[in-house]
């Protein structure tokens, strides 16, 4: 037990009460806080009983206290004037300061005290009362307006104080005996525990909020991302895999391997292992002969195609290295060609410059469908369905160029907040001289598309700076206090009929705000 709590049950126990905590602990010299501490100890347990107490009243600061040594601003500024018969506004500053002067002859004048002869300020009474400092030396006296003049003036501060009336409570004792917690073995071994005193035990309470892992707000976006296109009934490709060869990553793509893209600068490429194992060995010559002398009514590049550039190992530039894979599996699987639809979210690697909208990785979302005779239409369609589920109404196509697809378009959506328009993605066709090097029927069409997953996380949780979101600097409150991630979608659905090959497929749909 504590010296305060010693002394507090001491003198209740010869007095009964403490009217107030305050004045009391200035007597014994003893700090209010730890007494009031000391008091809130005892109240738990009962042994007093506390009732609040509290009182307000005007402190003097700092230029107060000089007011009521010295006098007023004003009162020294018509001193100074009385004294001289008259004074410039310069010579006022130079005898009683800048500071006194600005405040003082404006009051001065306000009280009549003053008046101005020309250029010059003269008496205007023969004396004056200094009021501010017989109302600063009387503060018990003040009203409610001399109050907040005072304040205003920063020559008091309005304090409330509170404290504590202090009586025995019904466990009152002279000596505190703390209660016990918890059962130890020692007591059992003891039998203390029959004569020990526990603390009461609430069984109705909750127990603390068992921590745990928190989704990052990039894995809610996704998330919802992923339901999105599983609605639309896409398949989730296999993308855990971020090492590629660049035969996978650039060649299959009909990417030529003079691309600037290709050059260190724009690429992580892998020292150990450098290359890869193999590449399916009759692919690789279709794709080489591709771009050596073309095929499927193109010329090709016309350059001698490198093995040793085509087997580099590299961080995948972008999830399009897992697509070229799938659809090469497509084209060879048993049995005739199937319609598939395919999408992946996962992390891409590019070698730029870090700033707060660019990181050396981050994560691409994608999409495809393969089926017989798709169009550009087919490819629009697909791409306002998605975007208008996640709350993107308005959209543009610009015509746009790209290694492996073509025609090509850039996505721009209608920012109401900014009230402009803004890329959100990139999409198009992909080539013949990608795909029939795979071996897929030359009727086939592939549309593809793809946006970041980043943009729409920092719109959607207002995040400037994308190392606010992903890296070492993002604050793990963040994290835990992001809410659900929910895009609103357009009211008026409907059910448009989209034709892929000689199937008609059902896809659901939004009533578009423009025509295109």
């Amino acid at each position: 037990m504590g010296d305060e709590e010693k002394l507090i049950l001491s003198y209740l126990n010869e007095n009964e009460v403490i009217e107030d905590s305050l004045p009391w602990s200035d007597g014994l010299k003893l700090d209010h806080k730890k007494v009031i501490g000391s008091v809130k100890s005892l109240s738990v347990d009962q042994y007093v009983l506390t009732e609040n107490l509290s009182r307000s009243f005007y402190q003097l600061t700092e230029v107060g206290s000089e007011v009521v040594k010295n006098g007023s601003q004003e009162y020294l500024s018509f001193l100074a004037i009385r004294e001289a018969g008259k004074l410039s506004i310069e010579d006022l500053q130079t005898k009683v300061g800048k500071d006194v002067a600005k405040v003082g002859m404006g009051n001065c004048m306000k009280n009549k005290w003053i008046k101005k002869d020309g250029s010059d300020l003269v008496p205007a009474v023969e004396s004056a009362e200094d009021i501010i400092q017989k109302q600063l030396m009387s503060l018990n006296d003040l009203t409610e307006k001399e109050g907040k003049d005072l304040k205003k003036r920063k020559m008091v501060n309005f304090v409330t104080q509170k404290s504590l009336k202090i009586m025995k409570g019904p466990s009152f004792a002279l000596e505190r005996k703390k209660k016990a917690a918890d059962i130890t073995k020692e007591m059992l071994d003891s039998g203390a525990w029959m004569d020990t005193e526990f603390k009461p035990y609430n069984l109705l309470t909750f127990g603390e909020s068992v921590g745990g892992g928190y989704l990052h707000p990039l894995l809610k976006v996704r998330a919802e991302f992923r339901k999105i296109l599983m609605q639309m009934g896409f398949e989730e490709m296999p993308t855990n895999k971020w090492v590629e060869s660049s035969f996978w990553n650039f060649d299959s793509l009909f990417q030529p391997q003079s691309h600037p893209a290709r050059d260190a600068h724009d690429t992580f490429f892998i020292k150990d292992p450098a290359e890869t194992v193999s590449v399916p060995a009759d692919y690789y010559e279709r794709v080489k002969t591709m771009h050596e002398k073309g095929g499927a009514g193109s010329i090709g590049y016309r350059y001698d195609f490198q093995k040793e550039e085509a087997y580099k190992n590299l961080l995948r530039t972008h999830t399009t290295a897992i697509s070229s894979q799938m659809l090469y599996k497509l084209a060879n699987q048993e049995g005739d060609f199937q319609p598939a639809r395919y999408f992946s979210i996962d992390r891409v690697f590019r070698n730029e410059t870090m700033d707060a909208t660019h990181l050396c990785e981050f994560h691409q979302v994608e999409g495809l469908v393969a089926d017989y005779d798709l169009s550009l239409g087919d490819l629009i369609g697909t791409i306002e369905t998605f975007f208008k589920k996640i709350g993107i109404t308005q959209l543009r196509f610009k015509p746009a160029f790209n290694p492996y697809t073509e025609p090509s378009m850039e996505i721009f959506g209608y920012h109401p907040i900014l009230k402009k328009w803004t890329e959100i993605g990139n999409s198009g066709m992909f080539r013949p001289e990608m795909l029939r090097p795979m071996g897929l029927p030359e009727n086939v069409r592939v549309i593809a598309w793809g946006l970041s997953l980043e943009r729409p996380t920092m719109i959607k949780y207002k995040i400037d700076n994308i190392r606010d979101l992903f890296g070492h600097k993002v604050e793990m409150a963040r994290t835990k206090t992001a809410p659900v991630c929910r895009f609103n979608t357009c009211l008026e659905e409907y059910v448009k009929t989209t034709r892929y090959g000689n199937e008609n497929i059902f896809m659901a749909g939004v009533i578009s705000d423009e025509v295109m």
